[in-house]
């Protein structure tokens, strides 16, 4: 591997003019067919193996139509004090908006509006109507001009002095990332400044990111509608992605000035930077990879698709790492400098072949060597308090209801509830496989149910096979009581009735993801597990990893509760509305914090290990792995926190949690887990922490990430050797 690596890094960096050519035509391939491709839809949302999913493909087969995708909207329009939306005035005022919509801009997206006044649309007290919209679209594929007629609908009733607002899918748009998205970038700007102390080191990670994130995202894009893609697929692979390609860069970049301070050649110092740190790169990302595409056994396609999509993202970043960086640096020339030379920033100042004065790294280590109880301790018991919310987590898809007050939809939502009670906003819609007789008892049964507000007479289809029962509880759609209700309607019924609807898909996809979590967790963990074993020869070690992954992530999914769930620290965040978290949030936190996780495990753990197995004792391979690891691991945390943390900003409740979520769990175990209980464990452990049996050892292919056989292959019997035969030799030219 580590020979392989070598090869290609110095490859790339003598024809360095031919792969910089190779990946800008694929980043304008790329472009090219995000440009042309059409706008991407909402994507399609199923989970199969649920009686939800089984009701709705019920309703396509007996009720064509009724189960189309198409958007919809609610205009709700609520009278002033003391007068009703059945006045003159008010009325007259409602029936414009209906004959606008109906022959305004737009209305050839429309399929139907339904006036209030006819279906029966109004509150008992005459306060309170609603127009029904539907499209033949969903909302991300409707034109502006209907989004655009739509919002400007009850302009003239609201000047009249009606309440007019607007609900329903039909307003959705793509995700807005907003400025933080732009101010975590130029935050990974400063530390790699910081870091390097020269602009041009600093610049080559994130100019290498940007086009590996740009070839991933334009290559989402552009196959969006072909693989029925969800809106905020790209947003979730841009995140992921640009957070691991500035570091996978990071890591190679400052291998590569490390090894130029040896005083090797550049084209050497690239290809061992890309032997050594590379090989590194490649295990951390496939850790990435592994926990991505496991998120295919929930068995939800959106999942699956955000899961395979981000990890393409990741690859390319391996390989962007790999090949581009090495090529970019040939460019660079002088101006990428080893530390001493350029700067006092990285490594003290230190001159070309000298061993780097003890820095942060080294003077934290010995600390931790001297009291691993106490530091131990500390960060368990720390996050183990920072976790202790996580055992109140609620879970559960968002509505309206959980939209910022100051939104239409919000008001909306809340109008609707105050007119026509709480559980309007999420009626159950029971689909009932026989004739109108078992439909008729069906809803008598229901009628008789406590939490139920009302139930509407059956709806036959027109082959008198099947008929559809509307069901609306007392309670809002994400109440305990409507789940409760839910699940006594199928107790009450035979496998002849199915209960469906937005509620139920919800209250079944949280289900789905409670199911799946802990047979995911032992899937990816298990392979991860391997994967390390593999990598460090050892079984304590990893055992370790997988550990401190767990502490972390069940402290950030603690720290998501509180904010998002309880509202702490709320508007620090701008978290409007408190709410249950994201059924997904939980798996989908295990996949990427463990895949994340991991890189911060082999970074600063291999060069534990390179030292350990060149003889150092424990404990000073300890103190030699954070040395020479420390400030880069630091600096490449405080990146992906800042990336991150720039999705905070977002439009999207869903990208913003998971912006939150990822950036807390990255700082509890960068800075909690890998700088202070992994040395803590180690320096416990000593010698037993590198303990692998031998038989075991037999079995294990060795991958040397830390790159030995590619030092014993560079090495003649007089030491290392940097010349022309023995470059085309490994090179192969």
């Amino acid at each position: 591997m580590a020979t392989f690596l070598y090869r290609l890094g110095r490859g790339a960096f003598r024809r360095r003019g031919l792969v910089a050519l190779v990946w800008v035509a694929l980043l304008f391939a790329a472009g090219f067919g995000a440009a042309t491709a059409s706008a991407p839809t909402s994507g399609s949302f199923s989970i199969p193996g649920t009686e939800a999913q089984r009701a709705f493909d019920l309703l396509d087969q007996r009720f064509p139509g009724m189960a189309a995708d198409g958007a919809t909207a609610r205009i709700v329009i609520k009278a002033p004090e003391g007068a009703k939306v059945t006045d003159p005035a008010a009325k007259a005022e409602v029936e414009k908006i209906v004959s606008g919509l109906k022959n305004g801009p737009g209305a050839s997206q429309i399929s139907s509006v339904a006036d209030p006044y006819q279906t029966e649309a109004v509150s008992q007290d005459g306060s309170i109507a609603y127009v029904s919209v539907k499209y033949d679209v969903s909302g991300m594929e409707l034109k502006d001009e209907a989004r655009d007629a739509l919002k400007d609908s009850g302009k003239e009733a609201t000047a009249a002095g009606l309440n007019v607002q607007i609900g329903g899918d039909a307003l959705m748009a793509a995700p807005e990332t907003g400025s933080g998205e732009i101010i975590g970038i130029a935050i990974a700007a400063i530390v790699l400044v910081i870091t390097f102390g020269s602009l041009v080191a600093a610049g080559l990670p994130l100019l290498t990111a940007l086009i590996g994130v740009g070839i991933g995202v334009s290559s989402i894009t552009a196959l969006a509608n072909v693989l029925d893609l969800g809106s905020t697929t790209s947003t979730l692979a841009m995140m992921i992605g640009l957070a691991v390609g500035i570091d996978y860069a990071l890591f190679i970049v400052s291998r590569y000035r490390a090894e130029l301070a040896e005083g090797r050649e550049r084209d050497e110092a690239a290809g061992r930077a890309a032997g050594t740190a590379g090989s590194a790169v490649v295990f951390a990302g496939l850790t990435v990879v592994i926990a991505l595409v496991g998120l295919a056994v929930v068995n939800i396609p959106m999942l699956t698709k955000m899961g395979f999509a981000a990890a393409g993202t990741v690859v390319i970043a391996v390989l962007v790492a790999l090949t581009l960086v090495p090529a970019i640096l040939g460019f660079a020339g002088k101006k990428v400098l080893p530390a001493g030379t350029k700067s006092r920033l990285f490594g003290k100042g230190r001159p070309a072949g000298t061993e780097p004065k003890a820095n942060g790294g080294t003077r934290w280590a010995r600390f931790v060597l001297r009291r691993p109880v106490m530091v131990l301790l500390a960060g368990v018991i720390g996050l183990g308090i920072i976790a202790i919310p996580a055992s109140k987590l609620e879970m559960g898809l968002p509505d309206d209801g959980a939209q910022p007050v100051s939104t239409t939809q919000r008001q909306a939502y809340d109008l609707l509830s105050e007119g026509f009670g709480p559980g309007f906003n999420g009626p159950l819609m029971v689909v009932v496989d026989g004739d109108k007789a078992l439909a008729d008892k069906t809803a008598d049964r229901i009628k008789g149910l406590e939490g139920v507000a009302a139930v509407t007479p059956a709806n036959l289809n027109k082959a008198g096979d099947a008929a559809v029962v509307t069901v609306i509880p007392k309670d809002r759609p994400s109440s305990t009581q409507t789940e409760d209700l839910v699940h006594e309607i199928r107790a009450v019924s035979g496998d002849e009735v199915l209960v469906t609807g937005a509620t139920a898909m919800n209250i079944d996809f949280s289900q789905k993801m409670n199911d799946a979590l802990l047979p995911y967790l032992a899937l990816v963990v298990g392979l991860a597990f391997l994967l390390l074993m593999l990598v460090f020869r050892s079984i304590l070690v990893p055992l370790k990893a997988a550990l401190g992954f767990l502490l972390s992530v069940v402290a950030a999914l603690g720290a998501v509760v509180a904010v998002f769930q309880w509202g702490w620290l709320g508007s620090l965040f701008g978290v409007e509305q408190t709410g249950p978290i994201m059924s997904m949030m939980p798996i989908f936190m295990v996949g990427v914090v463990f895949g994340l996780a991991m890189d911060y495990e082999v970074f600063l753990v291999t060069r534990m290990r390179e030292a350990y197995v060149h003889g150092e004792r424990p404990g000073q391979a300890v103190v030699t792995g954070f040395q020479y690891s420390a400030r880069v691991v630091v600096a490449a945390a405080v990146i992906m926190i800042a990336v991150f943390a720039g999705f905070i900003g977002a439009s999207e409740q869903m990208v913003k949690m998971i912006g939150f979520g990822l950036a807390v769990a990255v700082f509890f175990d960068a800075f909690v887990v890998r700088m202070a209980i992994v040395p803590a464990v180690l320096a416990l452990l000593g010698h037993k922490a590198w303990w692998l049996p031998k038989w075991l050892d037999r079995l294990l292919p060795n991958v040397d990430v830390e790159g030995e056989s590619l030092r014993k292959h560079l090495s003649g019997p007089d030491g290392p050797s940097d010349g022309p035969d023995k470059d085309r030799e490994l090179v192969g030219v």
